[in-house]
């Protein structure tokens, strides 16, 4: 009843919809519980968050679709999801339960308009890998080559388009009932969602930028795209070169096989950082599952499903805000920014400025010399502080690249601890800048990749600084939390009884009489709960006239 229940577009937009609410209910009744913020407040607070991660990373795994992929989505988004929330969906990736063989071989079968013995020898039945949208079979040609098939989940595309319903919904009550439609553009997120995953649904668009990274590598012969067999790709089915080797961040297979680590470290850096700082797309998922390397030392790259986009446009920002930072011209930091679409309309751009500038300072003083495992993660720490306290908001383009160079990193730092990003990397900005700048470009370039972007803990005295407006603001947001409160519950509410009267169409439908009289029985409760919310409300209104 639950697995035919998943495919229903009713019982998916209900479910989604009601966890949503439910979080935002329990969200409000946490902040009208507690004014006082201190150490075990914050505690509970994470405790709270922690909750509620594993709550939806449970029912993204039961309901797969649209649930996975945005998960994933705001894993990447620090600039507005909490550190613990995103550790939880983390946990996401390639966690989802295997599909049936009989529907990948049928499948298979469908979109070639052939037997399957027609092109394989052999066809391995358990998947060896299962990810939201497909799952990858190993298998064996007619002429011998071993190949990994990548088959399109059941019905995935239907039911990601009837998620995006659910999604569109979501959106408007966060929008409407949580400060975070304030400070997050959700037209533009939701548009940034519906196209990323359009794309990974179409695995013909997968084969084009699987064949671009072949051409972009073709002459690095440290690195290997494998071959893609395009007879048999088709928007459902893709066939590839069998990769074997190892996960790139398994060092007992490199000290088995004598592999020089500091080497192929060095390749994974270089290939990289090509991708994030000159113009073209880039290898938006760089897990160690999809970076395998070989006993010859030579790196793998598989799985272009995501990829981004480093527009032309793109590096003449990057360049453009180093050089204003080096002639200190901040007025035209925050212009760039601006046209960068970092900045949200309600932007206090002096503050902003002012922000900057102190934060280079700090750059200028040597503050990153002794770079480490800890100070990495302390700045991963205050750059998330910063951007949630501000009106910024990273475009997702920008938000894929900040994740993935922030991958890249770790799998550096876990390869080869010694790694000497700024030695690594001067060359390289050098290059990218143009043999004619002048040194100083270079060195800045260099000092502000070294910590990617980030900004150390002394920018609390900024934060610090404007501490008396945000009070204010918390202030005023307090005297509205009642009204909002029992705004929610009344949206809560008047939801479920729409959802009610959903369970009773479906029961009569599929003529279930439990299901009809459990909805009767709902619908019932959900009215007599509106009317005791809206009574209680109407007389707090009053009394505060």
């Amino acid at each position: 009843m639950k697995s035919a229940l998943k495919y229903n577009a009713l019982y998916r937009s209900t479910v989604i919809i009601w966890m949503v609410l439910k979080f935002i209910l329990q969200i409000y009744l946490f902040h009208a519980r507690y004014n006082v913020w201190d150490e075990r407040t914050n505690a509970k607070w994470d405790k709270l968050l922690v909750k509620l991660a594993k709550e939806y990373r449970k029912k993204a795994i039961d309901l797969g679709g649209v649930l996975v992929k945005v998960g994933q989505f705001f894993s990447t988004r620090a600039d507005f999801m909490p550190d613990v929330f995103i550790q939880e969906l983390s946990g996401l990736v390639d966690r989802v339960p295997p599909m049936s063989e009989a529907y990948a071989k049928a499948l298979m079968e469908r979109e070639w308009g052939t037997r399957l013995d027609q092109h394989l020898s052999y066809f391995e039945p358990h998947s060896v890998a299962s990810a939201s949208i497909g799952e990858v079979y190993k298998a064996t040609l007619k002429d011998g080559s071993n190949v990994a098939i990548k088959v399109q989940r059941y019905k995935i595309e239907k039911i990601f388009h009837k998620d995006f319903t659910a999604l569109r919904i979501v959106f408007w009550i966060l929008s409407v009932f949580t400060s975070f439609g304030k400070k997050a553009d959700l037209k533009a997120l939701y548009r940034e969602l519906v196209i990323v995953m359009n794309r990974e649904l179409n695995y013909q668009k997968e084969l084009s930028y699987a064949k671009y990274f072949q051409e972009r590598l073709k002459d690095n012969d440290a690195v290997h795209v494998p071959i893609y067999y395009e007879s048999l790709c088709t928007e459902k089915v893709l066939v590839m070169e069998w990769i074997g080797g190892a996960k790139i961040t398994d060092l007992a297979f490199f000290y088995n096989h004598h592999i020089d680590v500091q080497k192929v470290a060095k390749t994974l850096f270089d290939v990289y950082l090509d991708q994030f700082i000159n113009s073209g797309y880039f290898h938006a998922d760089p897990h160690g599952g999809n970076i395998l390397v070989q006993e010859n030392g030579m790196i793998s790259i598989i799985d272009f499903g995501m990829v981004g986009e480093v527009r032309k446009q793109d590096t003449n920002y990057f360049k453009q805000l180093i050089r204003s930072i080096v002639v200190d011209d901040y007025d035209k930091v925050i212009e760039t920014l601006d046209e960068m679409n970092f900045l949200l309309p309600n932007a206090n751009r002096k503050k902003l400025k002012k922000m900057i500038k102190q934060t280079i300072e700090l750059y200028q003083n040597g503050s990153f010399s002794n770079m480490d495992e800890h100070t990495m993660e302390q700045i991963k720490d205050d750059i998330s502080i910063f951007i949630k306290d501000q009106p910024i908001q990273l475009p997702a383009e920008y938000a894929y690249l900040g994740r993935a160079m922030s991958i890249v990193v770790g799998i550096l730092f876990e390869l080869y601890p010694d790694v000497d990003i700024q030695k690594w990397a001067k060359p390289k900005i050098k290059q990218w800048f143009g043999g004619f700048v002048e040194g100083i470009y270079v060195q800045t370039a260099v000092d502000m990749a070294k910590p990617l972007l980030s900004f150390p803990k002394a920018m609390l005295h900024f934060l610090e600084s404007g501490e008396k407006d945000r009070q204010w603001d918390k202030e005023k947001q307090k005297k509205q939390l009642k009204h909002q409160f029992f705004v929610v519950l009344e949206l809560i509410t008047f939801v479920m009884v729409l959802c009610s009267a959903g369970l009773i169409i479906y029961g009569v439908h599929i003529s279930l009489q439990p299901l009809t009289i459990s909805g009767i029985i709902a619908i019932g409760l959900f009215i007599i709960m509106i009317n005791i919310i809206l009574f209680i409300h109407y007389r707090m209104i009053r009394s505060s006239m």
